[in-house]
């Protein structure tokens, strides 16, 4: 499927709250590893090339490169991980750079952006669970971790929101979504937990708060897991149509897609040799 990505919704994103920022040949924008301001819980900033080149540094080694109208810097930002790479001006170059309080000030004023950038990142899901799948290495082993996207009280609001849709039940056991098959519509679970596997491998483990299924929803394509109930379950739909509002007017559920989308690339890209 072609990238939905378009450098001037990407430019026009990053403008709404931020500057052009200048950087030297060799001057370092970000270093590897890095994690800013951990003890008041905030996230790394996000970065638009305006114009030049910045390489990808690992351990003193360039493994890519972000060119003019690209984003850099995003699963730091969204997961508030440390970061995997360092960030080094490759040319005379000028970055935008946009902080948490001002990425949210510009989802307020552009939320197109929110979804080309699930679009992005989805892409980059299917291309590396792909490339794990090549290498064997899809299987999860020990206990999964399970990150709750909405609390408690954020689940309430979005159920009552979408009253006209209301939850469904599902028994132990059973199978929710099929790998391969055409999604309409994405869950968020209210009660139990699922499972979701690929071609019989364990990816994921999904309880209270977490959600499922968002990634055909962004790209319209078929789904890239299965998802069973292990336990009773009880989940919310969400269809495209409302899945699309939801992104247009609540720069909160946007956010969160995007960094649940930020937090499984990065554990999944972490897994590759």
């Amino acid at each position: 499927m072609k990238s939905l990505y378009d450098p001037e919704v990407a430019l026009a994103f990053f403008r709404a709250a931020g500057k052009p920022e200048r950087y030297a040949p060799g001057e370092t924008i970000f270093r590897e590893n890095a994690r800013a301001h951990a003890l008041l819980m905030q996230r790394e900033k996000m970065y638009y090339v305006y114009d030049g080149e910045v390489n990808l540094v690992v351990k003193k080694k360039v493994i890519g490169s972000a060119k003019k109208g690209e984003v850099f810097g995003e699963l730091a930002s969204l997961s508030r991980a440390p970061r995997s790479a360092g960030a080094v001006a490759k040319t005379p170059c000028r970055v935008i750079a946009l902080d948490e309080r001002e990425f949210r000030t510009a989802l307020t004023k552009r939320p197109a952006f929110a979804l080309m950038l699930m679009s992005v990142m989805v892409e980059r899901l299917r291309r590396t669970i792909a490339a794990l799948h090549a290498e064997g290495q899809l299987s999860v082993t020990g206990t999964w971790k399970e990150a709750a996207v909405f609390n408690r009280g954020q689940l309430a609001d979005l159920v009552q929101g979408l009253a006209n849709d209301p939850p469904i039940y599902f028994d132990r056991g059973a199978q929710i979504v099929k790998e391969g098959a055409a999604g309409v519509r994405m869950y968020a679970v209210l009660e139990g937990r699922v499972a979701a596997t690929i071609e019989g491998s364990m990816v994921e483990r999904i309880g209270p708060g977490g959600v499922f299924g968002e990634a055909a929803l962004v790209d319209q394509s078929t789904r890239l897991a299965s998802v069973q109930a292990e336990t009773d379950c009880k989940l919310q739909p969400i269809g495209r149509t409302a899945f699309l509002e939801l992104v247009k007017v609540s720069p909160a559920f946007a956010e969160k897609m995007l960094a649940n989308l930020a937090e499984r690339l990065r554990l999944l890209t972490g897994r590759l040799k």
